[in-house]
């Protein structure tokens, strides 16, 4: 059986753009969608047979909204639902595991909000054993694609670029597969964006010392960027590619390019650390501050 295009679903105004353009993405994947919804019950906290008969009441509600969405903007695509009582990020993770993709509104889905990404968002791209994709209240088909001649939102025009950040020392085949992916499924062009510092080692070995200086060692790094992607090039030829290696800090880099692309992809190891499941500081400050669709992608 095809695994499913998950989005989870609290009635928010973000959950519902998530709801959009998960339904945007399994036509494009030619996958099922399922809607889930979780009600936030916990067993410490006590419930009555009618506070459960409430709360299944809501949550039908919730996902029948929900549906109707998918049914105006997706119509063909098949739709299933479920209702979850236990906490959203227990349900959403245990979802993630039976999907090829979880999708999220970026804020609301536990009714809190973090500074600037839901605690339960933030949580997933950590947790979640699947890419995640976290997406804004507002968000629109039309902001997937260029705007036309005249600087009007389209649904006719070229879909915007697919960006992915690429750290060369360490490339991630889970990252730059699904982002080629998803830009052969939009005929989009891929961005590939390396960013690097003096601090940085050139990967030729253990032991061996960086080569050139200034625009000679940015060249040497974008030699590194092209032989990395070189693989994808060769799967994904109808795929137009732009590599950009740029000096300075890649979270930066990476949310100015999100700012004119259709999706943003990033990477997230997923060994635990010493204070449990986290994303780095790249992923960390793209997906607080990037203002298009993100993807997290887990990876070894």
């Amino acid at each position: 059986m095809s695994r499913s295009i998950v989005v989870g679903v609290d009635g928010s105004p973000e959950s519902l753009a998530a709801v959009e353009w998960a339904a945007r993405e399994a036509l494009r994947r030619d996958r099922p969608l399922h809607l889930v919804h979780a009600s936030e019950w916990t067993p410490e906290r006590e419930s009555s047979e009618a506070a459960s008969a409430v709360r299944r009441h809501v949550g039908q509600g919730i996902l029948h909204r929900a549906r109707d969405r998918v049914a105006r903007v997706c119509p063909d695509i098949w739709v299933s639902d479920e209702q979850a009582e236990e906490l959203a990020l227990t349900a959403l993770c245990d979802a993630a595991h039976r999907a090829e993709l979880l999708v999220v509104g970026s804020r609301g889905l536990s009714g809190f909000t973090g500074f600037l990404v839901g605690s339960v968002a933030q949580a997933l791209t950590a947790r979640a054993a699947r890419p995640v994709v976290l997406i804004e209240a507002g968000e629109q088909a039309e902001d997937e694609h260029l705007p036309d001649e005249d600087g009007n939102p389209s649904l006719l025009t070229p879909y915007r670029d697919v960006v992915v950040g690429v750290d060369v020392r360490a490339a991630c085949d889970e990252v730059i597969d699904f982002a080629f992916e998803a830009a052969r499924e939009r005929g989009a062009r891929l961005h590939a964006l390396y960013a690097w510092s003096d601090a940085a080692p050139l990967p030729l070995g253990p032991g061996e010392p960086a080569v050139g200086e200034g625009p000679a060692r940015e060249e040497e790094w974008r030699g590194f960027l092209t032989m990395v992607l070189q693989n994808w090039r060769d799967k994904y030829p109808d795929v137009g590619v732009v590599e950009t290696v740029v000096k300075g800090g890649a979270g930066t880099h990476l949310v100015r390019a999100g700012s004119s692309a259709g999706l943003l992809v990033v990477g997230r190891r997923v060994h635990e650390g010493r204070i449990g499941p986290h994303t780095g500081p790249v992923t960390r400050t793209v997906v607080h501050h990037a203002r298009c669709p993100v993807a997290v992608v887990p990876h070894e």
